[in-house]
Parts: C-alpha cells; sequence; structure tokens
C-alpha cells in the first residue's frame, strides 16, 4: 500500500475526493492507496467471485463483489472480493444494487500482493470483524496459503492442498480446496 502525504481529513472529506487508480482507502484519517493488482492476484480474483457467485447467487443467498468501496465504522476500506448475503445488500428504490455500501461485508477476502503489507491488510480484516463481518481471508498467493479470520476462534492457516477450506455459515454450500484455489494459477 501507497500511504499519500496529506493532512487528515476527515471520512466525509475523503469520500468527497475523486476515485483513484488503484483504489484509496481511507485509514485512520490518512488515504492510503492500494497496490495495483497483477497476474496472480487478479486471476484469483476473478476466478474466486465467479465461483462464489455461481454458487450462491442464483439462490440470492449472497453475492461477491470485486473492489467495492465499503465505508463503516469510521474507515473506507476496499476489500478485493466483499461478500454480503443477499438481504444485506443495500438497494436502491427498484430493487437494483445501491452504489454506496456503508456497511461491513459478511465475508471479506483479500489476496496479497507483492508489495502489500501483509499487517496493514491483517489490520482491515480484523477491523471487519469487530464491525460484525462473519469471516475474513487473507490469500498468499506466493507462500500458497490461505488466512481465515473468525472473530469467535483462532486464526488458522491453511496450506495443504487438499484441505476444504472453511466458510461463513451462510456459504455452506460452496465448496473450495486450497489445491482448487490456487490451480487457479496455473
Amino acid at each position: 500500500m501507497v500511504q499519500t502525504p496529506n493532512k487528515a481529513l476527515t471520512l466525509a472529506e475523503f469520500l468527497q475526493l475523486p476515485e483513484t487508480e488503484p483504489a484509496s482507502e481511507y485509514i485512520n484519517r490518512q488515504v492510503v492507496q492500494k497496490p495495483m493488482p497483477q497476474g496472480e492476484h487478479s486471476a484469483i480474483q476473478t476466478e474466486l467471485s465467479t465461483a462464489i457467485n455461481a454458487a450462491l447467487k442464483p439462490r440470492r443467498v449472497a453475492r461477491a463483489f470485486s473492489e467495492l468501496r465499503c465505508t463503516f465504522g469510521d474507515r473506507s476500506i476496499v476489500p478485493d472480493i466483499a461478500v454480503f448475503t443477499w438481504n444485506r445488500i443495500p438497494r436502491k428504490e427498484d430493487g437494483g444494487v445501491a452504489s454506496v455500501f456503508a456497511i461491513a461485508p459478511d465475508w471479506v477476502i483479500e489476496i496479497l500482493s507483492p508489495d502489500q503489507s501483509q499487517t496493514k491488510v491483517t489490520k482491515n480484516l480484523l477491523h471487519c470483524l469487530k464491525h460484525n463481518t462473519q469471516m475474513g481471508w487473507l490469500i498468499d498467493p506466493q507462500e500458497r496459503s490461505v488466512f481465515v479470520y473468525r472473530s469467535d476462534q483462532p486464526t488458522d492457516v491453511f496450506d495443504k492442498p487438499e484441505i476444504h477450506l472453511p466458510m461463513p455459515a451462510f456459504a455452506q454450500d460452496f465448496s473450495l480446496s486450497v489445491k482448487a484455489l490456487f490451480d487457479w494459477l496455473l
């Protein structure tokens, strides 16, 4: 993450700024720009979002969103993948998906980029858990491992190919092994 040298801003001031490419986040009154996703990151993000939506969206259980700004708890973050249960997706009057998501995701997934701080990403995951996110994943493509964060259990690391990753309660019909996740890089 690249920290933009600015005076401390309020969240309201940050939200008035133009969007950046890659996205900037508002953390501890500072603007922090995320690194530009590269090949491994992009492959996993695209395939995982598609797989989650294929399993959960048709039955209106949940929906995965890539690079969606989520503003809650005095932060504005852009997780790689934010999954919301169907009944919590903010909606417009006509039933369409709203533009603004002012709530924490139910499941948040981050994919570590080579030049990204694992500590900063972990802090965002922990912030989400404090605001009722059910589960957080930190996927490390270099190490072929997935850190799973839950508010009521210690953090687990999954790196054995045959192991199936734990899912939030609402996503129990979705199954993914460590091997299947990292096979998307082939």
